[in-house]
């Protein structure tokens, strides 16, 4: 599912400590000014910065500095001096503040049923119940309540980085195709291929003209194969290659034992394919991927599926949104197409252009909710109204397919590396530009008073 709609937002920690960090959003504007924090018998609720219209008291960095140094003792680490530790914590109060704030600004909202199941789903990665829970927090100290609003915060700010942040992040194929390239040893090191080759050769000092003749007749070539003619038969009749005499079967072959060329090319081809037209200083390659073995070969069913997505924003509120999709729900039922109220109405510009098609997807791609929703539609049927962290959808499943997914895996995998690595720079940006963008007021001095 494309980035505008449907990518997934990160889940909260799983486990009863709080989950936050010292000094995790301390690069993200200009850091908090040394702070002293108080003796106990000092202790006021004073208002140490504020946030825009919201501020910061005293009680709530104490608090949540008492619980940060509880969670790092109990995972093994040596919490900070409390003069750094306050630092921290304050710096990280103030752009939680600031993306809340920003959450509030574009319509997100954590209602209760979903911090119910985040709750449901801590207790269980604990291996407890809620009560039981509820009961080892207190037992450690911590406030039931406030935890619970913690995971609000977390669950509140996770759906806003993906809908600000995720949608920024683009991975082009070139750029997966290179880090294959890159890994190309770790990836198949336990693989054999067994290729079939075509070679179209270039000499050493060839003319542009010569060289251009040898692609077009590496192009017709290709093009004969892929309609139908046995690749043996135009191998052995056109190809320069050493295998030319055997209708280019190179045989069973280790990746280091092929070209780094065609090695690479093969990682990414299913059994029976025919790649397109490789250049390399010989000359002009055709490759045929007869077989593989070993490694992991994996068959997933994938389902083609269209939607149509309402979200809310500063204009339009939750209950809009739902509104307007029930009102689109409706039309369906009356028999107006799917594909044009797609295309006139949904806020996933992506899908929205194709008449809401996504495609073929196959599982895992697409948020929780959406993917749940989907996989109980018999093909042809269009869903009811689902609810997502992006907004409203309708979906309709248009067909199901078992594949070999092993080179869509490798591909998704490298996939992941790279969105992983150009979200944390993404996501520093963003932060930095929201936090400077806020107006911040410290008061620590008070401290002193």
């Amino acid at each position: 599912m494309p980035d505008d709609g449907a990518g997934e937002a990160a889940a909260p920690d799983a486990g009863v400590q709080a989950p936050v960090t010292p000094g995790a959003a301390s690069d993200a504007g200009t850091p908090a000014p040394a702070i002293t924090p108080p003796e106990e018998d000092q202790f006021t609720d004073r208002i140490l910065a504020i946030v825009e219209e919201d501020v910061i008291t005293q009680r709530e960095l104490v608090e949540r500095m008492n619980l940060v140094a509880q969670q790092m003792s109990e995972q093994g680490q040596q919490p900070p001096d409390q003069n750094t530790l306050a630092r921290q914590v304050m710096e990280q109060l103030v752009t939680e503040r600031v993306q809340l704030q920003e959450a509030r600004r574009i319509g997100i909202n954590i209602d209760e049923m979903t911090l119910n199941r985040a709750m449901e789903s801590i207790a269980r990665e604990n291996r407890l119940t809620l009560p039981q829970l509820r009961q080892a927090l207190m037992q450690d100290g911590v406030d039931f309540e406030a935890f619970r609003e913690q995971i609000r915060t977390e669950l509140t700010i996770n759906q806003l980085r993906s809908r600000q942040v995720d949608r920024q992040v683009r991975v082009s194929d070139q750029e997966i195709d290179d880090l294959i390239a890159s890994e190309s040893g770790a990836i198949d090191r336990d693989v054999r291929y067994r290729l079939s080759h075509i070679l179209v050769a270039v000499p050493q000092d060839a003319s542009s003209s010569e060289i251009r003749e040898a692609r077009e007749k590496a192009e017709e070539l290709r093009r004969r194969v892929r309609e139908g003619e046995d690749f043996a038969v135009v191998a052995t009749e056109a190809s320069d290659g050493p295998a030319a005499m055997e209708g280019g079967d190179l045989g069973w072959r280790e990746p280091a034992e092929l070209p780094a060329l065609l090695a690479r090319q093969a990682i990414l081809m299913r059994s029976g394919a025919v790649s397109d037209v490789l250049r390399s200083p010989q000359g002009f390659h055709i490759i045929r991927l007869e077989d593989r073995e070993g490694g992991d070969q994996t068959t997933v069913q994938q389902t083609e599926v269209r939607h149509i997505l309402i979200s809310p924003d500063q204009v339009r509120s939750e209950e809009e949104a739902e509104r307007q999709i029930r009102s689109l729900y409706n039309r369906l039922q009356e028999g107006d197409d799917f594909g044009d109220l797609a295309r006139g109405n949904s806020d996933d510009p992506g899908s929205a252009a194709q008449g809401g098609r996504l495609g073929w997807i196959s599982p895992g791609e697409l948020v929780p909710g959406f993917e749940q929703a989907m996989n109980q539609l018999p093909p042809g049927e269009i869903s009811e109204p689902v609810q997502s962290e992006f907004g409203w959808h309708i979906i309709e499943v248009l067909d199901r397919r078992e594949v070999d997914t092993t080179r869509e895996q490798i591909r998704a995998r490298a996939r992941e590396v790279l969105q992983n690595r150009k979200r944390e720079d993404e996501m520093e940006l963003w932060l930095r530009r929201l936090r400077e963008g806020a107006y911040v007021e410290y008061r620590v001095d008070e401290l002193a008073s």
